[in-house]
This record gives C-alpha cells, sequence and structure tokens, in this order.
C-alpha cells in the first residue's frame, strides 16, 4: 500500500505558501500583503519556515495517512 498524505499535504501547502500567490510575510511595503505576486529573500525564509512547520505538524504529529491499493 502507498501512503499519499504526505504527499498530498505537501504539494497543496507549497501550492498555498508560495510567496506572493495568496499572502506575502513580510512584505515590501506592509507586514503581510496579498496578491503581489513578488517575492523577497527573507519572505522566502519565512515561507519555508512556515512550511516545515505545518507539514511537521499534520504529517508527524497528526498523522495524515491516504492509503492507496
Amino acid at each position: 500500500m502507498a501512503d499519499w498524505g504526505p504527499v498530498v499535504i505537501a504539494v497543496v501547502l507549497f501550492v498555498l505558501l508560495s510567496p506572493g500567490l495568496v499572502f506575502q510575510l513580510p512584505g515590501r511595503f506592509r507586514i503581510i500583503e496579498f496578491g503581489k505576486m513578488q517575492t523577497s529573500g527573507l519572505s522566502i525564509l519565512v515561507h519555508a519556515a512556515i512550511f516545515f512547520g505545518l507539514i511537521t505538524v499534520f504529517c508527524i504529529t497528526l498523522g495524515v495517512h491516504i492509503n492507496t491499493g
């Protein structure tokens, strides 16, 4: 059986947490900006830390599993 839970969660979080797509934290002119489609190095680091924290919570702590086969 293949466990697709971590893969699905990682793809969804990657799309939602892409800096500038939905929101950017920190923004260029404000602390948070929505839908600007621009990014910076600091924003990439912040979004990577948020991604790591959420993927850890969903996959390890909560143990989300999607089994196939």
